[in-house]
């Protein structure tokens, strides 16, 4: 069962994202909040799986919500929705512990196709901002591209290969059918990756590829 809350300070919004949620087999919206308080309320009082939560909220930032989220649940795989688009905020939402991040322009079927990615242990970055964020991940640092290879030339073959899929956005579970090897193995392989390349995020991880040249920048889906 998917236990969700839903936080965002517009009552329709909220309402939007909630029918969208009810399309989910076995989820179960257990709550909403319009306020960083109403929500760190609902996470200590469910065993949340899943929380929508907006960046700008009354009494606070959904940054602080997400860090606060993890800390008491941290099973539980944060989605931000926002309307805004920085670099910047993009990086800090994922260092904040949130495993997607997408705009309040995409429509419903953009929120499920991101919210089946972060409940399967992927980390989910909208379409609509992707080719922006990575081609401005990718202009700066252009100028590094001859030495970035160095830490991607310490992978092991089996490391590079799953890198590459990563990057191109598969799943833990579809590396792991794809390559016949288990969703513990294909973690495992993730985690090693990041510690050897030194990139600690999500973002992180997507600047390094865009610059290996892993990533399309020019496919939008």
């Amino acid at each position: 069962m998917i236990r969700a809350i839903v936080v965002d300070d517009h009552p329709v919004f909220r309402l939007g994202l909630r029918t969208q949620l009810t399309q989910l087999p076995q989820c179960q919206v257990v709550g909403e909040a319009h306020t960083v308080a109403e929500a760190l309320q609902l996470t200590k009082r469910h065993d949340l799986n899943l929380a929508l939560v907006d960046i700008t909220l009354p009494d606070g930032s959904g940054l602080d919500l997400t860090r606060e989220i993890k800390r008491l649940r941290p099973n539980a795989v944060v989605l931000i929705i926002s309307m805004h688009n920085h670099i910047d905020l993009v990086a800090a939402a994922f260092q904040a512990g949130a495993s997607g991040y997408m705009s309040k322009e995409s429509g419903g079927a953009g929120i499920l196709q991101a919210v089946e990615k972060v409940l399967s242990g992927s980390q989910y970055l909208d379409g609509t901002l992707s080719p922006a964020i990575l081609g401005a991940i990718q202009a700066k640092n252009r100028h590094l591209h001859s030495t970035g290879t160095e830490a991607y030339n310490t992978l092991s073959l089996r490391e590079q290969q799953i890198m590459r899929l990563l990057a191109q956005g598969l799943s833990p579970e579809e590396i792991a059918s794809k390559l016949y090897i288990s969703k513990k193995t294909v973690l495992n392989h993730r985690y090693s990756i990041m510690q050897k390349l030194g990139t600690p995020t999500p973002l992180a991880f997507m600047r390094y590829a865009a610059r290996l040249g892993l990533i399309d920048l020019e496919d939008d889906n």
